[in-house]
C-alpha cells in the first residue's frame, strides 16, 4: 500500500509545516522551483524558516516572494546575489535575514550525505578561504581538506515532471537538479508534479526518486492556478 498522499489542494500539501522549520527547496534558479508549493506555504503562514536552496530567490516570485513576506530567518545557498535577487539583497543589507554561503558542490554533497546517513566528510573545496574558518581541517595524502557536515531538512519542497500514485518521480531535463538528493534528506518530502499517473505507468528504469522518499504529491493538473502562474 502506498504511503504517498496525492493532493489536489496546495494548502493541504503544505499543512503542518511548523515555524522555525528547515526547508530544502529544489530548483536551479526557476528551473525545477516548486512555485505552487511555495505560494501555498506563504498562505499557510509558517515563519522563522531556514531555507536551503541553490539560489536566494529570483525576481519577486517563488523564494523571493517567501522572503518578501518576511517568513525567512536564514538562507543557506550557493548563489545569494545575482541580477534579479533584489529582494534577498535588500533584506540582507537591512540585517533582516542571515546567510550561510556554501559552494555548490558542497551544498549538493552535504544534502546527499544527510540522505545517505553519512556523518560528515572531508572536502578540499573552501580550504584556505573564509568558508573554512572554524572548521576542522586535515591533510590527507599531501592535500588539505575541510570537514563538512550534512544538511538535513524538516521538509523538502521539490518540483518534478510526473509522479505516480506510489510516489515515484520522474523529472524533466535540468529541472531535475537538487530534487533527487533533497527528497532523501528531509523528514517530510512534498513534490509538485505536472501530472499524476497510476502506479506502473512510469518505467521502473526511468524512476529517479523512488516513492519511499515521497510523502505528498501536489497534482498541478488538478488544482486552480496559483498567483505566480496566474501572473505569468
Amino acid at each position: 500500500m502506498s504511503r504517498t498522499t496525492i493532493c489536489v489542494d496546495a494548502g493541504a500539501a503544505v499543512s503542518g509545516i511548523a515555524d522555525g522549520a528547515t526547508i530544502l527547496v529544489g530548483g536551479f534558479g526557476m528551473a525545477g522551483m516548486p512555485t505552487a508549493l511555495i505560494d501555498a506555504l506563504i498562505d499557510q503562514g509558517a515563519t522563522g524558516l531556514t531555507i536551503v536552496s541553490n539560489n536566494a530567490g529570483n525576481g519577486d516570485t517563488g523564494l523571493a516572494a517567501l522572503l518578501a513576506a518576511g517568513r525567512v530567518a536564514k538562507v543557506i545557498c550557493s548563489f545569494p546575489r545575482q541580477a534579479d535577487s533584489y529582494v534577498f539583497d535588500e533584506l540582507y543589507r537591512a540585517g533582516r535575514v542571515d546567510l550561510e554561503v556554501v559552494p555548490q558542490g558542497n551544498l549538493a554533497e552535504r544534502i546527499r550525505a544527510a540522505g545517505a546517513g553519512i556523518g560528515a566528510f572531508f572536502c578540499p573545496t573552501g580550504v584556505g578561504t573564509p568558508l573554512a574558518e572554524g572548521k576542522e581541517t586535515r591533510t590527507i595524502d599531501g592535500r588539505d581538506y575541510v570537514l563538512e557536515y550534512p544538511i538535513r531538512g524538516d521538509v523538502a519542497l521539490i518540483g518534478a515532471h510526473v509522479g505516480d500514485r506510489a510516489g515515484n518521480l520522474l523529472y524533466r531535463k535540468t529541472a531535475r537538479n537538487f530534487g533527487p538528493v533533497m527528497a532523501t534528506a528531509a523528514e517530510l518530502t512534498i513534490a509538485e508534479v505536472s501530472s499524476v499517473v497510476d502506479a506502473g505507468h512510469i518505467d521502473p528504469e526511468h524512476v529517479v526518486t523512488p516513492g519511499i522518499f515521497v510523502d505528498r504529491i501536489l497534482d498541478l493538473s488538478a488544482r486552480p492556478a496559483t498567483r505566480t502562474e496566474a501572473a505569468s
